[in-house]
């Protein structure tokens, strides 16, 4: 079985709303088990655990969220070792446009090296149905990537 770990963090409201649907899509996929766990609880044990990894941020002054810059912070040297190249994909809660967020977490995790599988699901203002079925698809994709074997 296949292990994908969904790591997110909100002050709650639209990236919470998100990061339920990204695990709502992932969990349809049998082959596959799925966490979700906020970004001050996850560290290098749920990294080496996952074979695919799925990033959730609030845009915060145009940057990503504290909580998961310190995920990036505490586990970025004790994995260097292991070389995780682990697929990877992002959703960002925007305010503004997002860019900033999507740049910094894409500039951080080529270090462990992980690679990016999707293009990220931004949603810039208030969140709508649409939305959440994008957040669900891109939840989904990664779950049935991981079972056949294509990530």
């Amino acid at each position: 079985m296949k292990h994908l770990l969904i790591i997110y963090h909100t002050g709650g409201g639209k990236t919470e709303r998100m990061a339920q649907a990204v695990y709502a899509g992932a969990s349809q996929e049998a082959e596959v088990e799925t966490r979700l766990q906020h970004a001050f609880d996850s560290g290098l044990d749920d990294l080496l655990w996952a074979d695919g990894l799925i990033f959730g941020t609030p845009e915060n002054f145009g940057y990503m969220s504290g909580a998961l810059k310190d995920f990036f912070d505490r586990t970025f040297y004790p994995a260097e070792p292991h070389q995780l190249n682990l697929p990877y994909a992002l959703f960002v809660g925007a305010g503004n446009d997002g860019s900033g967020a999507v740049r910094e977490v894409e500039r951080i995790v080529l270090g462990y090296p992980l690679r990016k599988v999707a293009e990220p699901v931004v949603v810039v203002g208030s969140l709508g149905e649409r939305h959440l079925q994008e957040c669900e698809e891109l939840g989904g994709a990664m779950a049935a990537g991981l079972a056949l074997g294509i990530f």
